[in-house]
């Protein structure tokens, strides 16, 4: 009898190994629940952030992405830091055909966590790989995220840009001097995944048990407004002036900066602010 030859065995992949600073954590969540208690509590930014989940998830899950309607489209947009404020040339009504296109085949590749590095480099293949659209991986990270929270972490260039060597990673990696360490660790699906079950680990042992997915991003949002904070909060700076408040760039990082009467802004083609109604979360 012939034998079959066997199809040769591929080991998986080494996951990265992280290696993170308790203390630069701790000092992060009890900033994040001392500055919130003026604000309504953790509670309340953890219920804004479930909100605007299931605001993506019934406009864009489940292959509705297709049909979107322009108003919804632009509302979901308005809520995505990084990208609201470059996005609004791409928004004329061949650019809005387009992007619902783009969205939809992103999320039907998405469906399959195996593929998501190669589906989020499909999605940004149809610009060019420059300065001036690195936010295309932003708007592809956020809808994973916000649609499927539970399959997607948080990937945006803040939470970690290996080729800049920036973000949220390197603000609590654990090292004598990180400022002059180049962290070796890719920004693919699987080192997010590792961060986000390294949050979710510490944030247990210290008591929180309930909407841990949410609470990772907020600690991690935290994490970076902090550091914003510490280089003079030039980043995200908008032309819009608020008052300054202690939670100001943790709502801006994660789009719950909407204001009191329930609208945001959405940067258009001529640098002027568009005015967009959007579902109030968090003030």
């Amino acid at each position: 009898m012939k034998r079959t030859a066997k199809a040769p065995t591929v080991a998986a992949p080494a996951r990265p190994v992280l290696e993170l600073s308790g203390p630069k954590l701790g000092q992060a969540l009890e900033s994040l629940v001392v500055r919130t208690e003026d604000y309504g509590g953790v509670e309340r930014y953890v219920d804004a952030l479930k909100l605007k989940m299931s605001l993506f998830a019934r406009a864009l899950g489940e292959g509705r992405a297709r049909d979107v309607d322009s108003k919804t489209l632009r509302q979901l947009l308005s809520l995505l830091a990084t990208v609201r404020r470059r996005i609004g040339r791409y928004l004329d009504a061949r650019g809005t055909d387009e992007l619902r296109e783009r969205i939809a085949a992103l999320l039907d590749a998405g469906g399959d966590a195996a593929r998501a590095d190669e589906a989020i480099a499909a999605f940004c293949s149809h610009c060019p790989d420059d300065r001036e659209h690195r936010w295309v991986r932003d708007l592809a990270a956020e809808v994973l995220h916000n649609v499927d929270p539970e399959r997607y972490p948080l990937m945006c260039r803040w939470v970690w840009d290996a080729r800049a060597n920036t973000g949220v990673l390197r603000e609590i990696w654990h090292a004598d001097d990180v400022d002059h360490v180049t962290i070796g660790v890719p920004d693919g699906y699987e080192t997010f995944v590792v961060l986000r079950e390294e949050l979710s680990q510490y944030l247990t042992t210290n008591g929180v048990y309930r909407d841990v997915l949410q609470y990772v991003d907020l600690l991690t949002a935290q994490v970076y407004a902090e550091y914003i904070s510490e280089q003079g909060g030039s980043y995200l700076r908008t032309d819009f002036a608020s008052p300054e408040d202690p939670m100001q760039h943790t709502r801006r990082m994660l789009g719950l900066d909407v204001g009191p009467d329930g609208r945001t802004k959405l940067k258009a083609v001529d640098g002027n602010a568009v005015v967009v109604d959007a579902p109030r979360l968090a003030n």
